[in-house]
């Protein structure tokens, strides 16, 4: 019997597929489909949702698919993925704080918080995701982090429970976040400064000139692939490999910035995962550096195919 089938559904407002494909929702475009995917109507949905699901089957939570691999034999359980109609939401709160949804995507919580007089956001403009990618690991960009601005992160478990977690809670390092990992977060109260909207602008404007001169966003990419080391950069370590360039099938190391992973055109997930850890297994050779992955892996290999980590180096 299908997963479809056998999933309680009393009282659900959201939309529920079956065998829904995933490849559109992410920046690489490719991987496999999700067994379910589910995408609830607003908060109270999702908690009933999850009350009503069996607790033995999977759960995994996407977003707009910016950092995300999802590989060829696609996402086995439910996949819930938050949608802007029911978590997009922004609402200037007393002082000089602001709650939003985490579909809300990072650009527009930076332009939100520039019209309304509210500094310390700029960085936000420059991280392509949204308000829950950057909750979930402590997202930054030009030497500022999510953790700087975050008061109190609001969020669903895997039982359908509500929960609060102060800044405290959320346990943030470089790059991560020690929240429990059932937790589906739904908004973030975050906290600002009085400053100028013009001045404001003009930082958001450095930050997409940057990006722009330093970034492949015009490909089919997932942002950094890896973290950067303690005292390192991965892009030098991986360009001190001769990675700079280096392709597996249709993935490619980007000839722009050597940590983002490019998809010519007809690259498969197996390909982007292969070519992600040779680059990992050269610069563990040249360097004796183990690099982490920052882009969220997924899913399923296809029949028969698999990657080992530094491809059995390490």
């Amino acid at each position: 019997m299908a997963l479809i089938d056998g999933l309680r559904l009393e009282g659900i407002r959201g939309r529920v597929t079956a065998d829904a494909a995933l490849a559109p929702f992410t920046w690489f475009r490719v991987g496999g489909p999700a067994e379910v995917l589910f995408q609830p109507a607003d908060a109270d949905d999702l908690a009933l949702f999850l009350q009503q699901l069996n607790p033995e089957i999977p759960v995994t939570v996407i977003g707009v698919g910016s950092n995300l691999l999802v590989r060829d034999g696609g996402v086995a359980g439910v996949v819930v993925r938050l949608t802007a109609k029911g978590f997009g939401h922004t609402v200037r709160e007393a002082g000089n704080r602001v709650r939003a949804g985490t579909a809300l995507p990072d650009k527009r919580l930076a332009a939100f918080t520039r019209d309304e007089g509210l500094g310390g956001f700029a960085f936000f403009h420059g991280i392509p995701g949204t308000v829950g990618g950057a909750l979930r690991m402590n997202a930054g960009a030009n030497g500022v982090e999510t953790r700087e601005r975050l008061v109190e992160a609001h969020a669903v478990d895997r039982a359908g429970r509500r929960h609060v977690l102060s800044n405290a809670d959320m346990g943030y390092t470089y790059r991560h976040s020690a929240a429990p990992e059932d937790l589906i977060f739904t908004e973030g109260v975050f906290e600002g400064e009085p400053a100028d909207p013009g001045a404001i602008q003009a930082a958001m404007d450095e930050v997409e000139a940057h990006r722009e001169a330093a970034q492949p966003i015009r490909d089919k990419t997932g942002g950094s692939t890896f973290t950067n080391p303690p005292e390192n950069k991965a892009w030098q370590l991986v360009d001190a490999a001769g990675c700079r360039g280096l392709r597996i099938g249709g993935a490619m190391v980007s000839e722009k910035h050597c940590n983002f992973l490019i998809n010519t055109g007809d690259a498969t997930g197996h390909d982007l995962e292969t070519l992600g850890e040779t680059v990992r297994a050269r610069v563990l050779d040249t360097s004796g550096v183990r690099l982490d992955w920052e882009i969220r892996r997924v899913g399923r290999f296809a029949t028969e195919a698999s990657v080992e980590p530094f491809l059995g180096k390490g």
